[in-house]
């Protein structure tokens, strides 16, 4: 009893689990599991698309903010295809896809090979698509005379002896079930392929092999063996970047927490760096002349890589990425921003280097860190499409600078693209760690009718670059506005600046004049002081909130008189300036006081500049660097074999249509013979309708026919 007992128990349970397994199946190979596989799908590449991926992590706090940012990270949305749930959905679309394909595709190619002869006479009456004719020839005739109609329109037959009559059986398109089967086919062969170029096998190589990235600085030959990648590595993507004259043997791979260096079975050796540009500046081709060496062979041969030319050499792909600065040498020119001095100063650095500083007129010692250099720089200059706005003397920090020009500027409807020459970009770091960063162009930039040198300030990589406009003298430099600069923090010159503008607005020796001088002269010291710095305000700022305390009803007036009296006292103040260096007073004259204007506005911004010096480049030796793409995948050929075994199975699955005919023949007492014909297809259409109509017409145009 026990054992009949445990004999049950046991089959029971095999039962389920074989249930189990063939619901599982069932479930793995449905149409409604891998459309909700192909949404996630598509969600998920909407994710990727919408948010930029692989960007440095300071950027997604920037946008989203700490909260967002954590709830994002932990989602691992922003690196979307190499995330692990994004590699199980594709996984379980392969196993899916799979499945089907396993489950169908034998009931379709042995649908393909039958030819359904197992018909009855009546089950062709039930046709919707049929006819019937009777004629006075034998059933033998009938047989040869239609098998030969239906061969003549392209169909393969086959005769079958039924009892007492003879059934002729026809295909046509039964190439259209490939459509289904190259169709599931392809997809699960470019998910392969996609799954072989992923970083799947970097995960993998990171799981059994403690691959781990590398953070920090350090020579490239020096890192560690936990974190390089060997010759064997199947599939990755990479970048190198090679100065001018200098080889390299690796490419980086960036990781959400580091990098990893991949060793590659050859070295580059960049000879020369070639770029060309359009009339406007804008590249027109840039590619690299290397000479590769091979580690294994030792052979050597040189190369052009061009941009969609890349060398493909030992199952590498080297593409032409784009162009770095390779350590070009540069020549600065350094002003103080602080303090009355404005005397200049030489200094000399190097891009990706850094340059110490002692920071005129302040305590704190700086460091230059020169972080970049552009020969060229393409700007829209169109009015309607710069983004350079004027600057509004009554607002802050947020309205004093003007906004990047930037290298990808764009206007929609007006575009004058011009090459505005060389800039330089650095950073200036305290002694505390804090910095800054800066981008001065070299040549001055007609902006609004006038030329004026570019310094731009940002406090963060994520901001744009904020410029303050330094309107270019008469020699085409900075020096007379590093002048004013000085003056106007000079107490003593400011002082004689108000003593002067009053002598000169006050000329006559009058009755009451004096008074009214000394009254006036005042009020000239007192602008210019407030306008130098009053407290921690200073510039149109220091002005604005002084004019505040001024009842509202008076406000308007008493600006437009302050304003009147302070551009008076600057006039004189810059002609002191000049008169104690020994130079010529200028003329008074519309020029000038443009000059003038555009100078007060730009020392008003100057107060926001926060550098305690304004770099100016002066000259450079560039040094150029090519920025490779070096990839190894072995999937993309897989992926392009399924890209066409996809264009075919759509190509069948539209355009070849199955169709199969019966034709019935018997002979009737008497003699004669009976025909019943009938005709299906997979999709009824109206060519369908009209190639039957044809079809019938043509086996009914045999001798006397009859419906």
């Amino acid at each position: 009893m026990t054992s009949e007992t445990e004999t049950s128990t046991g089959g029971w349970e095999l039962q389920t689990s074989r249930r189990w397994l063939a619901d599982g199946v069932e479930l793995l190979s449905s149409m409604r599991f891998a459309i909700s596989l192909l949404t996630l799908i598509s969600i998920a590449s909407i994710i990727g698309t919408v948010l930029k991926q692989n960007e440095p992590m300071t950027n997604y706090v920037n946008q989203f903010g700490p909260f967002w940012f954590e709830v994002f990270s932990k989602l691992n949305l922003y690196a979307v295809y190499s995330t692990w749930w994004f590699l199980v959905i594709m996984g379980f679309l392969v196993v899916s896809t799979s499945l089907c394909l396993l489950r169908n595709a034998p009931k379709m190619l042995k649908d393909m090979r039958s030819w359904r002869e197992n018909v009855r006479e009546q089950s062709l009456r039930n046709f919707h698509h049929k006819a019937e004719w009777r004629i006075d020839i034998s059933r033998a005739a009938l047989t040869a005379q239609t098998l030969a109609r239906v061969t003549a329109n392209g169909y393969k037959t086959k005769v079958v002896e039924k009892e007492n009559a003879t059934l002729i059986a026809a295909k046509q398109g039964a190439g259209n079930k490939w459509g289904y089967i190259f169709a599931h086919a392809s997809i699960v062969i470019i998910c392969l392929g996609g799954l072989l170029d992923s970083d799947l096998p970097i995960r993998i190589q990171k799981l059994l092999f403690d691959k781990t990235p590398f953070i920090g600085n350090g020579i490239i030959a020096q890192i560690p063996e936990q974190h390089r990648l060997g010759l064997g590595n199947p599939t990755f993507r990479g970048n190198t970047l090679i100065p001018e004259g200098s080889s390299s043997s690796t490419a980086i791979i960036s990781q959400q927490d580091g990098v990893l260096i991949q060793d590659l079975p050859f070295t580059i050796q960049l000879k020369r760096f070639i770029i060309d540009y359009y009339s406007t500046g804008m590249p027109k081709l840039f590619a690299s002349e290397v000479v590769v060496t091979d580690h294994e062979n030792g052979k050597v041969f040189p190369a052009t890589i061009k941009v969609n030319e890349p060398l493909i050499y030992r199952g590498v792909a080297v593409y032409q990425s784009s162009f770095e600065d390779g350590g070009s040498k540069l020549k600065v020119v350094g002003y103080p921003m602080q303090g009355v001095v404005h005397n200049s100063f030489s200094l000399q650095g190097e891009v990706g280097g850094s340059t110490p500083l002692a920071a005129s007129g302040k305590n704190a010692d700086y460091t230059v860190e020169w972080s970049g250099f552009r020969a060229f720089n393409v700007e829209n200059m169109a009015k309607n499409g710069q983004d350079v706005r004027a600057v509004n003397p009554n607002q802050g920090l947020s309205s004093s600078f003007d906004k990047h020009l930037g290298s990808a500027a764009k206007s929609a409807n007006n575009k004058d693209l011009k090459n505005v020459g060389p800039s330089v970009q650095y950073k200036l770091r305290d002694r505390n760690g804090q910095a800054r960063e800066y981008h001065n162009y070299m040549q001055p930039v007609l902006v609004d009718g006038a030329y004026v040198f570019l310094a731009g300030m940002r406090e963060s990589p994520a901001d744009q670059f904020r410029f303050l406009r330094i309107p270019a003298d008469e020699n085409d430099t900075v020096d007379e506005w590093m002048r004013l600069r000085g003056a106007i923090l000079n107490p003593q010159l400011r002082e004689l600046a108000a003593q002067r503008y009053a002598q000169r607005a006050l000329p006559e020796a009058r009755d009451g004049v004096s008074a009214l001088r000394a009254q006036l002269q005042a009020s000239a010291l007192k602008g210019l002081t407030i306008f130098a710095g009053d407290g921690q305000d200073a510039g149109y700022i220091a002005v604005s909130k002084f004019l505040e305390r001024i009842p509202a009803q008076d406000q308007e007036k008493a600006a437009d008189i302050f304003m009147k009296i302070m551009n008076g006292s600057m006039w004189d103040l810059w002609q002191i300036a000049r008169e104690k260096e020994g130079l010529k007073p200028v003329e008074l004259d519309e020029k000038h006081g443009r000059f003038l204007q555009l100078a007060t506005n730009a020392i008003s911004d100057s107060f926001f500049y926060g550098a305690p010096v304004y770099l100016q480049l002066q000259g450079f030796d560039e040094v150029k660097a090519s920025v490779l793409q070096v990839t190894r995948s072995p999937g993309k050929n897989i992926v392009y074999f399924g890209c066409l075994l996809l264009v075919l199975g759509v190509f069948s699955m539209f355009y070849i249509r199955e169709r199969r005919v019966w034709v019935w023949i018997k002979s009737e007492e008497g003699g004669g013979a009976h025909a019943i014909m009938a005709m299906s297809s997979q999709r009824k259409t109206l060519d369908f309708e009209k190639e039957f109509e044809v079809f019938k017409q043509q086996l009914l145009q045999a001798g006397s026919a009859q419906k």
